[in-house]
């Protein structure tokens, strides 16, 4: 958290005080509160992480009774909110109270300036680390998949019918361009199946050579062909158990198209040069950036096979339509990369992110990745900016929006997003967005949203 979004409330009936220690910490956005009423106000409308609190204030000013009622009502607002105890040396026994009712700290008058500055920013700082220790377990707890990083609603539904397909044997076929996360996918639903614990093998099928593709798939004898000294393991075997990853299946040669679907068939496969029928246990998922339906009415990719392997079938959506995704990744390879390259690169220009957003990424994830790298290489400051990137500023303009719409706009995008992680679990919803059930209702219900 930056100085900026620090907030400090010094509450304090004394408006000497309260001016003198609002220059002290000018370099928080510091406001300042005279009774426990308006400490209330502030609290509410402006969300300090930290308060001074006076504990003797009108209309009780010989006792703590406000201060203690203030500090109650403070800590029921907000449970994580950190307040300090400003009090006489002769007070010293109610401040101790006030700590056992849950303030952060306190701090004996007069005021020691250097004592207190030292207790607020400590303060702060603690509050800072709750946040983020809190933030990084709803992450865990919530991420979509296992390795897959997106907030696009799009993105969370189709994570929610991975997870549902896991379980089973089904074969699945993951479709969409290159570069959209496709292998990612489909360790994904290796990792929830039941098969989790056994091998994952990915083979590439346009990556090896048609002569040699149906020997490092199904493996060979000794003798098979020249060069062929010894008996050697296809991937099938290796993935027994497990499953079997057949990337770029459009490229495979029409000979091993027969092969794979009589394995889809029976279960059995044989080595090249060989005669037993070796029975396997192999889930397969493929993918492919190709229209398979093309493919098939031009006769490259057999139709009795298609049907063999799509099974179940998800099309991964390009990063151009991944709404505010091409950002988010792009932080999340700075974050990556640093630790590698042990840069110190805190992010992103506002126009950078801007110009990330306008980009249409033809290349998608990987396209991102790469240009993420060149340009933490090549950056002379600590934030990448559209020079680093090589990428245009853009030149859209936003569309002036009222308050309100911003803030409809942005609770309709959090609450659909929570929702699609929950698997439309209301009770969960309402705990990760820090609300109760019926006032998530009634926000779904103004936002014209439904479970």
């Amino acid at each position: 958290m930056t100085k900026s979004s620090q907030k400090l409330l010094i509450v304090d009936d004394d408006a000497g005080i309260r001016k003198q220690l609002k220059w002290t910490f000018d370099r928080f956005e510091t406001f300042t509160a005279a009774d426990r009423k308006e400490a209330l106000t502030v609290a509410r409308r402006d969300e300090p992480q930290v308060v001074l609190l006076d504990l003797a204030m009108p209309p009780d000013l010989k006792g703590p009774s406000e201060g203690f009622a203030a500090l109650d009502e403070l800590l029921a607002l907000n449970p994580k909110i950190r307040v300090i105890i400003a009090s006489g040396n002769d007070e010293r026994e109610n401040a101790l109270k006030a700590i056992q009712r849950g303030a952060y700290d306190f701090c004996a008058k007069p005021v020691d300036i250097a004592l207190l500055n030292m207790i607020v920013d400590r303060a702060f700082y603690l509050y800072d680390l709750e946040a983020e220790n809190e933030r990084l377990s709803t992450l865990k707890n919530h991420i979509p998949l296992d390795g897959l990083i997106t907030a696009c609603p799009k993105m969370l539904q189709l994570c929610k019918a991975v997870e549902q397909v896991a379980s089973s044997d089904i074969s699945v076929m993951f479709t969409g361009e290159s570069g959209t996360g496709k292998e990612v996918m489909a360790r994904s639903l290796h990792r929830l199946s039941p098969r989790s614990s056994e091998k994952f093998i990915a083979i590439n099928c346009a990556a090896i050579p048609e002569n040699l593709l149906e020997s490092e798939l199904f493996g060979h004898e000794k003798g098979a062909y020249t060069g062929a000294v010894n008996r050697t393991i296809g991937k099938f075997e290796t993935a027994n158990k497990g499953t079997l990853f057949l990337d770029e299946i459009a490229e495979m040669p029409p000979a091993l198209q027969a092969k794979l679907l009589r394995f889809l068939q029976d279960r059995f496969i044989e080595r090249v040069g060989g005669r037993e029928s070796i029975k396997l246990d192999v889930r397969i998922i493929s993918a492919t950036n190709k229209n398979l339906k093309e493919e098939m009415a031009s006769g490259h990719f057999r139709e009795d096979l298609y049907y063999r392997l799509n099974e179940v079938a998800f099309a991964l959506p390009p990063l151009r339509d991944r709404q505010g995704d091409a950002v988010l990744l792009a932080a999340y390879f700075i974050q990556l990369v640093s630790k590698n390259l042990n840069a110190h690169i805190k992010g992103l220009t506002a126009d950078a992110s801007a110009a990330i957003n306008a980009y249409s990424w033809p290349g998608n994830i990987r396209e991102l990745e790469n240009r993420i790298k060149r340009a933490m290489v090549l950056c002379q400051g600590k934030y990448l900016n559209t020079v680093d990137l090589d990428l245009e500023p853009s030149t859209k303009t936003a569309q002036t929006q009222t308050l309100r719409q911003v803030r409809e706009k942005a609770e309709r995008e959090i609450i659909a997003q929570v929702l699609a992680q929950t698997r439309d679990n209301i009770s969960q919803s309402a705990k990760i967005l820090g609300i109760s059930r019926p006032t998530l209702y009634e926000l779904m219900k103004n936002l014209g949203l439904k479970a």
